[in-house]
């Protein structure tokens, strides 16, 4: 269950980074438990617990249970983050003894009874969309790939324009490696706890990911940018003008990586990096992208402008004259 919703989250990430991934419930299931821990141990710890009779309050990796006397029966309804697996809460029971707290009545797993099982057509739609995203990238892979060696292999094309294009093909083939790297990192195994896990290695990962989506993105405004200025003949320090459409599409992506990643040490060093629920400093790699596709627009509504000022008295040439009859 764990690595099927992890999946989805993961699919939300890559293939859509613009938007913000939150946590599964059965991340945040345990994560309030690891709260309600802290915070059962921390009330213990104020009040005392070193009555001689009746029962220690103490905390059963469910429900924190208060000081009881001898005889005395303490309920306690289920806590509420299993409403997020149910709609409703069952309530427990615990009789403090002479030998001490007795067995919970009825068990957790009968009172909160959690209904975890994934439905086969949800397990069938996240294996069909793994299946369909990881054919699709392995043929962008090959194709971008093909494409790349025979514009660098014949001498005849190449050329400022076509430098742009092994650049942006550069970065899809890199955001389809990153997809499968992630997915080998995260998902290697069944048994990995994707709600703490927290290595080098996926957060390198993850890393990696944003990188490769930054750059695409950044790319595909570098072809606007250079579109624009052979439309308005200003490409003329070529060699200069490559040199600042690469700084753009590689350069300005590592500034706002780097600067991510020490808000992400610094400040929120948590699980894989790949959690960006409710975090601002997520704005550092979803700002820039958003800026890009907006200027992008903005190119293309002038480029459209632009052709359509140049084409129209040739066409209106093409009617009036007759040499073109």
């Amino acid at each position: 269950m764990q690595q099927i919703y992890s999946r989805g989250a993961f699919l939300t990430l890559c293939l859509t980074p613009a938007a913000l991934t939150s946590l599964h419930p059965e991340c945040e299931f345990i994560f309030q438990l690891e709260k309600d821990e802290r915070r059962c141990l921390r009330s213990i710890a104020e009040q005392g617990n070193t009555s001689a009779h009746g029962c220690r309050a103490f905390w059963d990796a469910v429900v924190c249970w208060p000081h009881a006397g001898v005889g005395e029966t303490v309920y306690s309804a289920c806590p509420a983050v299993f409403s997020l697996f149910r709609n409703g809460t069952g309530q427990v029971s615990r009789n403090c003894t002479d030998g001490g707290w007795s067995k919970p009545f009825p068990p957790y797993h009968v009172a909160c009874r959690v209904d975890d099982d994934i439905p086969e057509t949800e397990q069938s739609y996240f294996a069909t969309v793994k299946l369909i995203y990881t054919i699709g990238y392995s043929i962008s892979l090959l194709v971008l790939t093909a494409a790349v060696v025979i514009l660098l292999f014949f001498r005849r094309l190449r050329c400022a324009r076509n430098f742009i294009h092994i650049q942006l093909f550069l970065t899809f083939i890199l955001k389809a490696a990153a997809v499968f790297v992630k997915d080998a990192t995260l998902f290697s195994s069944d048994d990995t706890n994707h709600c703490t896990l927290s290595t080098f290695a996926c957060k390198a990962a993850v890393v990696f990911c944003h990188y490769c989506v930054m750059a695409n993105f950044f790319w595909l405004l570098v072809e606007a940018l250079y579109l624009t200025s052979l439309l308005l003949s200003s490409f003329y320090h070529r060699r200069r003008c490559l040199w600042g459409f690469s700084l753009l599409g590689w350069g300005v992506p590592v500034f706002f990586i780097v600067l991510w990643i020490g808000s992400r040490v610094y400040f929120e060093d948590t699980e894989c990096w790949d959690i960006n629920e409710d975090s601002h400093y997520w704005w550092i790699i979803k700002g820039p992208i958003v800026v890009s596709i907006v200027v992008n627009f903005i190119l293309f509504v002038n480029i459209v402008r632009i052709l359509i000022q140049k084409l129209s008295p040739r066409l209106i040439q093409f009617n009036n004259s007759s040499q073109y009859r």
